[in-house]
């Protein structure tokens, strides 16, 4: 009797053990989800200086909720969510350029004022440093700071504002689908 005792206790011991290999086996195919190119994610986030005031940021609020590849978030900092699993706190410094391109002198435009007064609402009064948006070809739409104001003309930069700028840009995923 104590043979078969010890047979029930083998048998016992055998799927015990067949149980805990099928859970380890279960559990490390439960891997994170990471981001891919078309990720739907949320996740907080935040751009600022690199001396740290905010430009935006989600960290006090709710937070965003978005598809990667649709064009809410700059190209630079998609790529950098690549591949970072759920649950990622990540910071990234970005050197002058990098997260929003370098200026581009170019995109330093003198708009006749016949141009600024079809693009506003009347009787706007526009003073330097304003954001001003305007009809591109096509029907789309684009914005340019208002550097200079004359009575015939005014002076627009075209460029992204934090073109040529570093920044950093702070994430936590908190979940990749």
């Amino acid at each position: 009797m104590a043979a078969a005792g010890r047979g029930a206790l083998s048998e016992a011991k055998l799927a015990y053990n067949i149980a805990l290999h099928v859970k380890r086996i279960a559990m490390s195919d439960t891997q994170a989800a990471v981001v891919t190119k078309s990720a739907y994610l949320t996740l907080h986030y935040r751009l600022a200086t690199l001396e740290g005031t905010d430009i935006v940021s989600t960290f006090a609020g709710n937070p965003a909720t978005l598809m990667l590849g649709q064009g809410q978030l700059a190209p630079v900092l998609e790529d950098l969510l690549l591949g970072l699993p759920e649950g990622t706190h990540k910071v990234f410094d970005l050197e002058p350029g990098v997260g929003f391109g370098p200026r581009n002198p170019e995109l330093i435009q003198h708009v006749s004022r016949a141009t600024l007064d079809e693009n506003s609402v009347p009787g706007a009064d526009y003073k330097v440093g304003d954001l001003v948006d305007f009809a591109a070809p096509g029907g789309g739409r684009f914005a340019g700071i208002l550097r200079e104001l004359r009575e015939d003309s005014a002076l627009f930069d075209f460029n992204h504002p934090l073109a040529g700028q570093p920044v950093k840009f702070e994430v936590k995923l908190i979940s990749v689908l």
